[in-house]
């Protein structure tokens, strides 16, 4: 069965970084376009970054652009999230997305074949 591992949450800082990763097992991802999502405490569960299967096409929400960077090593079957400045706000369980296609789709939260389990980032101020 496919799972997704995620790991790198923690509790941290307001300014300061953490890098979550996300490793597929079970079969390879590396022609898929992937994602990271994240859910606050009584909020919906909203988009943050996503990845096209090459890692040259990278798209952002609007409330992280410029302070997180998405990434992945295919060779490695493993993406990453490089959370930088992070604020309160930022506080929630993200969770890794696998999507059914290779390109990163129009409406974000569709195609998602796979999520992962999460991992609670919490940021202090």
């Amino acid at each position: 069965q496919v799972q997704l591992a995620e790991s790198g949450g923690g509790l941290v800082q307001a300014g300061g970084s953490l890098r979550l990763s996300c490793a597929p097992s079970g079969r390879s991802f590396s022609t898929y376009a992937m994602g990271w999502f994240r859910q606050a405490p009584g909020k919906e569960r909203e988009f943050v970054a996503a990845i096209n299967w090459s890692g040259r096409s990278t798209d952002y929400a609007d409330s992280v652009k410029g302070r997180f960077t998405i990434s992945r090593e295919n060779a490695k079957n493993t993406m990453y999230l490089q959370m930088n400045s992070l604020t309160p706000e930022d506080t929630a369980v993200y969770y890794c997305a696998v999507y059914s296609l290779a390109s990163i789709p129009v409406v974000r939260k569709n195609y998602v074949e796979v999520w992962g389990q999460g991992t609670l980032v919490t940021v202090s101020s």
